[in-house]
């Protein structure tokens, strides 16, 4: 069973102590390539250095709407210059994590809504997908991306939407990622929209270090956990893990631009 892990974190500090073993562990139970999503600014040398370490790992730079705060405008334009000086590398596949999040109401809202057009300009600019962090903002991140009409789409990472909204993501080319989120029993609501997604709209994530599923408790999350989260959702799904996972694995290739080679 190969798997992708599209949404992990694997820079941070929560990896240090065991990072090589933990990605040749991943290995071992087919999670042959995962996404490693920039934050701020001052952790894309980080994910750079790391995701040039192995060739199976592959970089996303983006301005989070939770680190707000942090940010400031001159990384917009920092943010430019990454991309323009990698552009083309094999190793750079997104804009990423960007979005809005109405959750935490400290965050300045009309902020975050400059923040986001202004990196899915650059997604649009650089022809990459984007990869979105949606947080109680579902109508609003909807009409942001039908204004942009993103050529290479992207995926909106953790969906926790309704029927309606992942109808609407799918139409405008986005991918649904999925991860231990819809695992617990009490996400009832999740799990019935699970059940009806197309097979051709979801990925496999993990959010590592976050997001644990409900096999693992309490722990940190680990790109070794795919395979469960799989099993699990395919479960939800009526269909085998394998299958789920042979889909999963030609999406996220489908939205990178990776050849379909990748899930072999």
């Amino acid at each position: 069973m190969q798997l992708i892990d599209t949404h992990t974190h694997l820079d941070f500090p929560d990896f240090d102590a065991d990072r090589s073993q933990l990605l040749a562990g991943s290995r071992a139970l087919g999670v042959e390539k995962m996404v490693v999503l920039g934050v701020y600014q001052s952790n894309w040398q980080r994910v750079w250095d790391l995701v040039q370490t192995d060739s199976q790992l592959y970089a996303a730079f983006g301005l989070h709407p939770v680190y707000l705060n942090e940010h400031c405008p001159a990384h917009v334009l920092e943010l430019e210059q990454w991309l323009s000086r990698l552009a083309g590398h094999p190793q750079v596949c997104a804009v990423g994590e960007i979005g809005l999040d109405y959750f935490l109401p400290e965050l300045d809202r009309e902020g975050q809504q400059q923040l986001f057009d202004a990196q899915l300009q650059l997604a649009a600019d650089f022809k990459l997908p984007a990869l979105l962090h949606v947080r109680r903002s579902h109508a609003q991140v909807i009409a942001t991306l039908k204004r942009f009409k993103l050529q290479r789409g992207g995926i909106v990472h953790a969906f926790a939407g309704s029927r309606e909204e992942a109808r609407e993501y799918i139409k405008l080319g986005f991918k649904l990622g999925l991860g231990g989120a819809a695992t617990w029993p009490q996400a009832l609501r999740l799990r019935k929209v699970i059940a009806d997604l197309p097979l051709d709209a979801i990925v496999l994530e993990t959010d590592s270090p976050d997001m644990a599923p409900a096999m693992y408790p309490n722990q940190r999350n680990s790109p070794q956990h795919l395979p469960d989260i799989c099993r699990a959702l395919a479960e939800l799904m009526g269909i085998s893990p394998e299958q789920l996972a042979k889909a999963t694995t030609a999406n996220a290739c489908e939205v990178f631009g990776w050849p379909q080679t990748c899930s072999r």
